[in-house]
């Protein structure tokens, strides 16, 4: 780093993305994309409809974006917020509803960048550790004291609340911001979005980048109340006004329009991790009880890290960590079936050698 740098980050730890390695062709499943391109609508909108306008600034209401989604989620469209990415969007709830006398409170294994945020905004924290299982202790996000946040399925573990457990967490901490990242809530969890009319303190986040196909493009957003949507556009008004392009947006509308396709390919990746979840089991793998696009395994007899590098070799892409707690586990995405069924001949032939 540079002698310029401010003292404040010289001790910043950044967040570190999954691999995008262009060596060689992979079957990439180390990022939690969707496996599936976006709809011929989206492309069609994104191809025919704004290209030819980009000399011209975006609208920074996001007014026709912000309408159809106000309509496919039954919400007024004061209750939403796009950004770009839902990172953008977790950004704005940290400089937003954290600080020196409001700390976040998050757990010790879960979306790793907020910690980040954290970090990076000098921000106290509780950093709460999972129960030995990896469920969520939920009796310590209770009367937590400052700004909770938990995903919703967690990553990487796959695990999710239900919503009574999340009421749990509402009903106690009615005085400070519930920031749920719904970021895989599209494959088997259940959503908290109805509840932003009745609980004031409700912040739930949402991204394009995995039901929807959107990773790439960079398209995110949030349901809260009014106030709460207010607070976060100061912070956005004062960082970035044109935070959505114009291709984003006629993408977003185009996706809303053509929500069937982006709901299909949900289901057909959840009947893919079924089936990924039955052949590693029967290959004597442990594996969490995901409801997201991911699942979390272990083999008892292999060590996880030489599994991913043995993977890597062979042109697989999953995602490991080095954290001590989770050294033992890879994070797999859930592709196609071509693309997984190839990922469990290769650990076949791995665990044979």
């Amino acid at each position: 780093m540079s002698r310029f740098l401010n003292s404040f980050h010289k001790n910043l730890l950044p967040y570190t993305p999954g691999e995008q390695p262009v060596d060689m062709q992979y079957i990439k499943l180390n990022t939690n994309e969707s496996p599936f391109p976006p709809s011929e609508k989206v492309i069609k909108a994104i191809n025919e409809t704004e290209i030819s306008k980009l000399n011209l600034y975006s609208d920074p209401e996001c007014t026709a974006l912000v309408k159809r989604f106000a309509g496919l989620y039954n919400v007024k469209p004061e209750n939403i917020l796009f950004g770009n990415g839902s990172d953008e969007i977790l950004q704005y709830c940290f400089y937003s509803f954290c600080g020196e006398d409001k700390k976040a409170i998050f757990a010790d294994i879960t979306y790793g960048f907020y910690s980040v945020f954290a970090d990076l905004f000098h921000i106290p924290t509780d950093i709460i550790p999972l129960n030995d299982d990896f469920t969520l202790p939920l009796d310590r996000f209770k009367n937590a004291g400052g700004t909770v946040f938990i995903a919703n399925p967690n990553a990487p573990t796959g695990l999710a609340l239900t919503k009574n457990e999340i009421i749990e967490v509402l009903e106690s901490n009615k005085d400070d911001v519930v920031v749920i990242d719904e970021a895989y809530v599209d494959f088997g969890a259940e959503s908290v979005v109805d509840l932003i009319g009745t609980y004031k303190n409700l912040i739930v986040v949402q991204t394009f980048s995995k039901a929807r196909s959107y990773a790439g493009g960079r398209l995110g957003m949030c349901f809260a109340d009014k106030e709460l949507i207010n607070d976060m556009k100061m912070i956005k008004y004062s960082l970035n006004p044109y935070n959505i392009d114009r291709l984003s947006m006629a993408a977003g509308i185009a996706a809303a329009d053509d929500d069937a396709y982006y709901k299909n390919n949900a289901k057909t990746i959840i009947e893919n991790r079924a089936w990924l979840v039955d052949e590693l089991h029967a290959l004597g793998f442990e594996i969490l009880d995901s409801k997201a696009n991911f699942i979390f395994a272990q083999h008892p007899t292999y060590d996880g890290k030489r599994m991913y590098l043995q993977l890597k070799d062979r042109g697989v892409l999953v995602r490991h960590f080095d954290k001590e707690r989770i050294s033992n586990f890879n994070r797999i995405t859930i592709g196609t079936k071509d693309q997984l069924t190839v990922l469990v001949d290769t650990i076949k032939a791995i665990i044979k050698e």
